[in-house]
């Protein structure tokens, strides 16, 4: 008697009949589909039209994408590769294989529809976990655009792109004119190539004069150089404001080189977002500035956000020196309240609330680029990555 286990990988059934037999029942894609179940997606189908062939079902795509980026998948191309491959996919598909195009439509097209999932995914939470909004921290972090470095306007590089064209136009029509009607076919394309090029080159000018910025991708007009430690990204700012059970409550895409800009916008979307002002908001020394802190005090929000001074000062131990004396009350207020040991207990709470959670999306959930262009269709994209977020760590919490 052999003391090995049969193996045949060409016998009839490689896999049970049901798949959670082979998943087990707690499996994330029971609990994504579950989630998806519970959601009402008139949103998704008011945007198609009643004209047109049949299409993939909404709940289908959505809950595909939402596992998708829970598991760290963000091209479309490789999820359509998966579908077919991986056991939790395939059951969310029910067997169909959406191509490429189809998965990549769905995510352009469904800005709408996904914001409206994300409110909807929040309440489920609040029902879930019983807790009603209070602290929450607001940060910041550079996703790099789908876009090359190297494809980059400038005025002085358009110009000298222009006088090259000038001349290969010159040489070109000299030679057409030289050539008998056999031989100038060739020089014929090639002169009106350069001059199709030169046509376009007041355009492209005019383009990076409107955007008021020094460089300008050609392949992503709206993504700008930010910059970030360790350098500069070409990209967009991604926003996000977490509560203390580590959700995200609010999210927001923008091209702020600063982040002093963005606090009150987010606070007012986290409002937006959950019915309700949250009760206490930190945020870190970019995004502070008087306005902000005395606009938050108006609001009757309890802010906890210091100035760099003050935040060298918490990181270092060492008193900020005396030159740096604040000088509005406001900013004096705020120290006073960070300095008590109250305060540093509070604020300590920031980077063990909200840097994980960029951690995991960045690092395990391929958020460190952007995978479609323009500012509009990012956000969808920092939208349902939110989403898939919320709902996995809402599974690990209910395990």
């Amino acid at each position: 008697m052999s003391r090995f286990l049969p193996y045949d990988p060409e016998q009839a059934y490689l896999l049970p009949p049901s798949v959670k037999d082979e998943l087990g029942r707690d499996h994330l894609c029971f609990f994504v589909h579950a989630a998806v179940e519970r959601l009402d997606l008139s949103e998704f189908a008011a945007a198609y039209s009643e004209e047109g062939g049949a299409l993939y079902h909404p709940s289908l795509m959505l809950k595909v994408w939402l596992y998708a980026y829970g598991v760290g998948l963000t091209s479309a191309r490789r999820l359509e590769q998966r579908i077919k491959e991986d056991l939790g996919l395939r059951y969310l598909a029910a067997g169909a294989k959406p191509d490429n195009w189809a998965l990549s439509e769905f995510r352009r097209r469904h800005g709408r529809g996904i914001n409206d999932a994300f409110t909807q995914v929040l309440e489920w939470i609040v029902e879930q976990r019983g807790r009603q909004l209070g602290r929450v921290v607001i940060d910041a972090t550079r996703v790099k655009a789908n876009a090359s470095r190297d494809r980059i306007d400038t005025e002085q590089k358009l110009r000298h792109e222009r006088a090259k064209l000038r001349r290969q136009v010159r040489r070109w029509q000299k030679a057409c004119a030289a050539a008998d009607h056999e031989e100038g076919g060739g020089m014929a394309v090639a002169l009106a190539k350069a001059e199709e090029k030169l046509a376009e080159m007041p355009r492209r000018l005019e383009r990076l004069r409107k955007s008021g910025e020094a460089k300008l991708s050609r392949t992503d007009e709206e993504a700008r150089f930010l910059r970030e430690r360790g350098g500069f990204v070409l990209g967009y700012t991604a926003e996000a404001a977490v509560s203390d059970q580590h959700f995200i409550v609010a999210t927001r895409v923008t091209r702020n080189e600063t982040d002093n800009g963005s606090l009150l916008p987010m606070v007012e979307e986290v409002e937006r977002q959950c019915g309700s002002p949250p009760q206490q908001v930190l945020a870190d020394a970019g995004f502070f500035s008087l306005e902000n802190v005395a606009e938050l005090e108006r609001r009757g929000i309890d802010a906890y956000v210091p100035d760099s001074n003050l935040a060298c000062e918490l990181n270092s131990g060492r008193r900020a020196p005396a030159h740096c004396r604040p000088r509005h009350a406001v900013q004096r207020r705020m120290r006073q309240k960070l300095r008590s040991p109250a305060g540093r207990a509070v604020y300590g709470r920031r980077k063990a609330v909200v840097e994980p959670v960029l951690g995991v999306l960045k690092q395990q959930r391929g958020m460190r680029q952007f995978r479609m262009r323009g500012k509009n269709k990012v956000e969808i994209e920092w939208t349902l990555a939110a989403v898939a977020y919320n709902l996995t760590h809402l599974y690990q919490l209910s395990k």
